[in-house]
């Protein structure tokens, strides 16, 4: 992976904000709307940093404009976001709306930017808002107008740009247009083509386009841009996520192999639709979704026009429950989950990664999808409806792998193992990122490997801008051992200009069977604590387990009633074709042309993800013309 990022680069430092969790929906269709629904996030003490716009909050559909109605007074409806914590992300789609005295269609005539037909006219392709023309990003010049555009929308407030549609899609029968239009394409990229050449990389080219705008607009921020469509080297640009999947299990199951795909593709920063984007979700199906989703790389819940409504506490108080227990894990998590997105910064190595990187030798693991690695921490997950992560069994890597939780186990939330010899920084269960403060406690938890020895990292910076890339950061290396029954835990080394905060310095040690012993001291100073004896620990981890077992049985599984939901593509996306073709059997559903449900390779038993680039036209092949 490290030298696959020297061929085409890493991912640019994200902003912390960006990692918290997102909440979507295609469309929140007002700013009072947006508004009520963040206020809820906060009145309900579930975390969230982030909403976002869907097409919805234009006028007419018209790229870079506002509806007057519904969304009056964007940056005043921003600050009212920012000063309860949250930020926003607005969608851009490459289809511009071919009408006279539109701006950017006025604009774009002017300069002449639009992909051209065999006989030199402008294309017209028909999508959101009718018919469109679409800017050719294969020119450097032509981005360079896109870009300022984007820099000038930004003076509005919005924190981050959502780039739909990119393929390029038409909501006509063709899916996208026609292979023979003509590109002007600059000569270090294979200059003037046909869009066959350019169709694959047209998606990351917008994206390119779109993240320069921001760069334009703020050399104090770095931009966040979302991307359907990419190609190899797309995450210098932007973040994936996987498309329009549908809300039943098998989507479910999917969502693990498919970020884990794009993490070995060099795309470390992506997710799925948490819940489903079509269909209704159940309570558990949400629920589970949501128990490992929230620790995907990138977190953000979205739904589809005509379903019900897909937010946290949508399912009834149980639910509820169980996803603000999923995303406190995740905020609590996020100093290791930032840690791992600087050294992906620097080394190109991915985020979220499949369980075989534990161990490549065992040939077993290669076939795992329901587990995945952040670094030394193993998410266990259930894609079952039937069986809780607890109630499935589990192939571990080999060594030393000790269960622990945050006092928040429950049948509908992953298992978590962190790896025998690591230290795993953890931070305070706060609602946004704009909450934590460098003079917080810190906590680390310390699984020791066999020799009695553990090591972990911490990454601190403001969490945005560029002064980390001139040192104003603090890298924090930390070391665990045992000597003589004690354990010393100590800061080895640093690196960075910062200076280490005064803050306080919890320290856990796992025991294993979810039980620890825990002390304090100051950060920076070394901590010295005894350990238990052999049958001290036996006892600790027997009554852990016990208590365990007991606080499972008292919490009852989330239903799955599924509830008719009167949105006709839920329905029909019920009534599967089963087709079966060689050494493939596919599940099929009729709505809107043929969606593949899921592909099964019948000698090895393996379910494939890769059926996905008819639905979503991402993972870097990114053709709807399969």
């Amino acid at each position: 992976m490290t030298s696959l990022s020297h061929a085409i680069g890493t991912l640019p430092m994200p902003s912390k904000w960006s990692l918290g969790y997102h909440q979507c929906r295609f469309s929140y269709k007002s700013s009072e709307r947006v508004l009520e629904v963040i206020r809820t996030f906060r009145e309900k003490g579930i975390p969230c940093d982030v909403v976002w716009m869907d097409i919805d909050y234009m006028d007419g559909f018209r790229c870079f404009t506002f509806d007057n109605d519904h969304f009056p007074d964007p940056k005043s409806m921003v600050d009212d976001l920012h000063s309860i914590g949250c930020k926003s992300i607005w969608m851009l789609d490459p289809g511009i709306k071919k009408e006279k005295g539109y701006f950017v269609y006025e604009s774009g005539s002017e300069n002449d930017v639009w992909i051209k037909k065999e006989d030199g006219s402008p294309f017209i392709g028909e999508v959101w808002p009718g018919d469109c023309v679409f800017p050719d990003f294969t020119s450097e010049r032509i981005r360079t107008w896109w870009a300022r555009l984007v820099r000038d929308f930004i003076s509005n407030g919005v924190d981050g740009i959502w780039n739909d549609m990119n393929e390029p899609a038409m909501t006509t029968t063709t899916k996208t247009m026609l292979e023979s239009n003509i590109h002007r394409g600059d000569a270090d990229i294979g200059g003037v083509q046909n869009h066959s050449y350019y169709h694959n990389v047209y998606g990351m080219l917008m994206a390119r386009s779109t993240y320069e705008g921001m760069v334009m607009s703020s050399t104090e921020k770095r931009p966040f841009v979302l991307t359907r469509a990419g190609f190899i080297g797309s995450q210098r640009y932007a973040a994936t996520w996987t498309g329009d999947n549908l809300s039943n299990w098998e989507h479910l199951h999917m969502s693990i192999p498919m970020v884990l795909q794009l993490g070995l593709s060099g795309q470390p920063l992506s997710g799925p639709d948490i819940g489903g984007f079509a269909g209704n979700a159940t309570p558990r199906l949400f629920g589970r979704w949501m128990g490992f989703g929230a620790l995907f790389p990138f977190s953000r819940g979205h739904s589809e026009a005509g379903t019900n409504d897909h937010e946290p506490w949508s399912f009834g108080e149980e639910c509820e429950e169980v996803c603000r227990l999923a995303l406190l894990r995740r905020y609590r998590l996020l100093p290791h989950i930032y840690t791992l997105f600087y050294i992906s910064h620097k080394k190109g190595t991915p985020v979220s990664a499949p369980l075989f990187f534990a161990d490549p030798q065992d040939s077993e693991l290669r076939k795992i999808e329901t587990s995945f690695l952040l670094g030394p921490l193993l998410v266990c997950a259930s894609t079952l409806p039937d069986k809780g992560a607890h109630e499935c069994a589990h192939k571990l890597p080999k060594g030393i792998w000790l269960p622990f939780d945050f006092g928040d186990s429950h049948p509908d939330l992953p298992v978590l193992y962190l790896r025998g010899g690591a230290i795993l920084p953890i931070g305070l269960p706060i609602k946004h990122v704009g909450e934590a403060s460098l003079e917080d406690s810190l906590s680390l938890l310390v699984a020791l490997d066999e020799n009695g020895k553990a090591e972990g990292v911490l990454f601190e910076d403001a969490g945005d801008g560029y002064g980390f890339t001139q040192g104003d950061y603090l890298l924090t290396y930390y070391v665990a051992e045992v000597y003589s029954s004690v354990v010393s835990v100590k800061v080895l080394k640093t690196e960075g200009s910062w200076k280490r905060p005064k803050r306080n310095l919890n320290i856990s040690i796992l025991l294993g069977g979810g039980a620890m012993i825990s002390s304090h001291g100051v950060d920076g100073e070394e901590v010295h604590f005894v350990m238990p004896s052999d049958v001290e620990v036996s006892t600790l981890v027997a009554t852990s387990k016990l208590d365990l077992v007991k606080r499972l049985e008292m919490i009852h599984p989330l239903p799955d009633i599924d509830e008719p939901s009167g949105h006709e593509g839920a329905e029909v996306s019920k009534k599967l074709v089963e087709l079966k073709s060689g050494d493939w059997f596919l599940k099929v559903v009729p709505w809107i042309g043929g969606r593949i449900l899921s592909m099964t390779h019948l000698p090895s038993g393996m379910l494939h993800s890769s059926y996905m680039i008819f639905i979503t036209s991402v993972i870097f092949m990114c053709t709807t013309k399969v």
